[in-house]
């Protein structure tokens, strides 16, 4: 079973009590957290999680909604005393950001931090019961999507191993359809609602008719929406609309946990 909580589910700007993007998928291993928008420490502070068995950080593009937070929480594990390592993954640039940040406070970890340069899709990390790999998304800037699929027990072989796609920020991109076939529950994000379709696609985003068109075709177990933007208000109607599509459809609503 994996579990996915739901720390941040609000697009660039923190809003109507929403915060930017981050996710905390539990394992029978450890827990990862996909993005780190700014916030986030406080999220898990708030919904109790336990940061001590966060090993492996995700970062999928450099938007500040997706990791102003990092920083912060790095620092706070060494004011805590961590002494685990942590692996952290995203784009090449991101280990001169979080180390010019490091040496300009003088700032030495107490930990060992790895860092993992994603360059391209494939797998990022194999682990006992899982794995992670990644995928290219359609957005403004260089952009990657994580999928995690668990490993066959070996006591329960009849298990179905359960799988869980990330597609972080993305336009409407057909070529997501085959790398998120029948996934158990796929997160697609959801900045705008169908009416403002234009929108979407001049600022690389998706609308909510999109992302249930690609799970429907995708062939998905259940279909989790996000990312919403900070000119609405309410949620509902972008799950409404989404469902006129794909009924199996959810908004994500921070502190909730989906199992997958």
């Amino acid at each position: 079973m994996l579990g996915v909580t739901i720390l941040g589910n609000n697009s660039a700007i923190p809003a109507h009590g929403r915060h930017p993007t981050a996710q905390v998928i539990t394992t029978p291993d450890d827990l990862l957290l996909f993005d780190c928008g700014e916030g986030t420490q406080i999220q898990i502070l708030n919904y109790k999680i336990r940061r001590g068995r966060i090993n492996h950080i995700f970062i999928s593009h450099l938007h500040g909604d997706h990791y102003y937070g990092l920083v912060g929480l790095l620092s706070s594990f060494a004011l805590l005393g961590r002494n685990q390592p942590l692996t952290v993954y995203g784009p090449a640039p991101l280990k001169e950001l979080m180390e010019r940040h490091f040496a300009l406070s003088d700032t030495d970890l107490p930990y060992p931090l790895h860092f993992h340069a994603i360059e391209g899709a494939g797998l990022l990390l194999d682990a006992p019961h899982y794995t992670v790999s990644c995928f290219n998304t359609k957005h403004r800037i260089e952009c990657r999507g994580f999928l995690i699929r668990q490993k066959k027990a070996e006591r329960r072989r009849s298990d179905k191993p359960r799988s869980y796609a990330f597609t972080a920020d993305t336009q409407f991109d057909e070529a997501l359809i085959e790398i998120v076939k029948g996934v158990d529950l796929l997160y697609h994000e959801t900045t705008y609602p169908h009416a403002l379709a234009d929108k979407a696609y001049a600022r690389f985003h998706s609308t909510t008719h999109q992302a249930a068109e690609i799970a429907k075709r995708a062939q998905v177990g259940k279909l989790l929406i996000g990312h919403f933007s900070a000119k609405f208000e309410e949620i509902e109607p972008f799950e409404v609309e989404a469902r006129e599509i794909f009924p199996a459809t959810e908004a994500a609503r921070e502190g909730v946990t989906y199992l997958v």
